[in-house]
């Protein structure tokens, strides 16, 4: 991404919720839930105070989500909520799309994609960010995505999942704060990971963070950290 691109684009937010060893699932993807009811309301109030969420397509999959702020009372205004998904995976009978009427969708997909061979739906209130690819590798560019979301007047966006996607923003380097919840279990080295691999090769080069907050809530440690620059 170009610096003018970095001087406009949202601030973003990676919110993670792990077991002590850093995994988000077991091997076989279930999550539910890995940390506590009070971790999780305090996820929705995240929710609420962003103009956006974004997951990508596994974890749309694996959960098909509704990633609504559920809160009592509920928020006057929900998120946008965007999904990931480069490769056209995503079910037209996805709750994402079932829950129109309760907040706008933004489908993140590829300019190549043929979303009538997929028979996704066209409705008001969902919108399809058509974006070319990233050169080296093919797949969804964050670069794209963070242009779409300008577009749409997009100032905050926090990214939920999954591990894939949330390595993508990293790489990218434009995750200003991390929002960790982590609960007091383990899941050993065949459950998923919290992030994919970031192909780093010298200490020197590591993302780094400053812890700003860190709190209790449930049995869950809530621990808020933002980049160094």
């Amino acid at each position: 991404m170009s610096p003018g691109a970095l001087s406009t684009r949202p601030s973003i937010t990676l919110k993670l919720a792990t077991s002590l060893d850093g995994r988000i699932s077991l091997a076989n993807g279930r999550s539910k839930w890995i940390t506590s009811a009070e971790a999780r309301l305090e996820v929705h109030k995240l929710r609420a105070a962003h103009d956006a969420i974004i997951v990508g397509s596994e974890t749309a999959l694996a959960d098909d989500p509704e990633l609504t702020a559920r809160l009592d009372p509920m928020p006057e205004k929900q998120p946008l909520r965007i999904i990931a998904d480069g490769r056209g995976r995503l079910s037209p009978n996805a709750k994402i799309f079932r829950t129109l009427s309760l907040g706008p969708v933004a489908i993140a997909t590829l300019e190549t994609t043929d979303l009538d061979a997929l028979g996704w739906p066209s409705a008001r209130g969902l919108q399809y960010w058509m974006t070319p690819p990233d050169l080296a590798t093919g797949h969804l560019a964050i670069s794209g995505i963070l242009e779409a979301a300008t577009r749409a007047r997009v100032s905050s966006l926090m990214v939920e999942g999954g591990g894939q996607l949330a390595a993508s923003f990293m790489r990218a380097g434009v995750v200003d704060r991390l929002e960790w919840f982590c609960a007091p279990i383990l899941l050993g080295a065949d459950a998923r990971p919290c992030l994919g691999g970031l192909g780093l090769e010298n200490l020197a080069t590591v993302p780094t963070y400053h812890r700003v907050s860190v709190k209790e809530v449930g049995a869950d440690l809530w621990e808020s950290y933002v980049r160094k620059t």
